[in-house]
């Protein structure tokens, strides 16, 4: 990943985790708690694409394991967010611009729903069993809800974000000057080699001149004789 993709990723993940964890967690809604680290990840997959997709979700994941008020077993969301943002990233679109919001609400509920699928399957697998008492069904719907009202606010404006940071106009200015540079150097060589070549041409020209010349005075003075 390059280093402007690593700050931004490093800054919206920070960010996310932060407002997630001191004012959504604290909202106190029915069922699940809105992701905002959840649609942070697919808004740069979507971009990125599936390999930077799982780095930025495995990046963000293990920060919420490590970050408190963390209860399970660090590693634990970091496996289901790599996931998820490899699979998110494949859906990013060829040219890099979103036809319509269809796609991406699709992928955020999808995103929902196989995260917590995830996270209680990897918490099965640990023994934790949280998931059953709080109910499946009403995490999964609850989930999903929350995180498809809050997408249109978060998605877009992260996806923009993520594009304007891959154009760098810095990087842009070095790159012409660099073409530049190497074009102006291809012209002067290849207007050496068009002059020498020139010159050339004339010598041989001359060359061939006084070559015709001395035949002609031959064929004169044979004539003569």
């Amino acid at each position: 990943m390059r280093v402007n993709r690593i700050l931004l990723s490093s800054a919206l993940i920070v960010v996310a985790l932060v407002i997630q964890v001191s004012v959504l967690a604290r909202l106190h809604l029915p069922g699940a708690v809105p992701d905002l680290l959840l649609l942070t990840v697919l808004g740069l997959a979507l971009v990125y694409g599936h390999v930077g997709g799982a780095l930025v979700g495995f990046a963000a994941g293990l920060l919420a394991d490590l970050a408190p008020p963390a209860d399970h077993a660090a590693g634990r969301y970091a496996l289901v967010l790599c996931v998820i943002g490899y699979l998110a990233g494949l859906a990013k679109p060829e040219n890099g611009r979103l036809k319509s919001a269809t796609g991406p609400m699709v992928v955020v509920v999808a995103a929902a729903i196989g995260t917590t699928l995830l996270y209680a399957g990897v918490g099965a697998l640990v023994g934790d069993t949280a998931a059953r008492h709080v109910g499946l069904p009403s995490l999964l719907f609850t989930a999903a809800l929350y995180d498809l009202l809050l997408a249109p606010f978060v998605v877009p404006g992260i996806m923009a974000l993520a594009r304007r940071a891959e154009n760098d106009p810095l990087a842009e200015t070095n790159s012409a000057a660099k073409s530049a540079d190497i074009s102006s150097g291809w012209l002067s060589s290849g207007t050496g080699l068009k002059i020498g070549g020139q010159r050339g041409g004339l010598g041989s020209l001359k060359t061939k001149a006084r070559t015709r010349t001395a035949r002609v005075g031959r064929i004169k003075g044979v004539k003569r004789l």
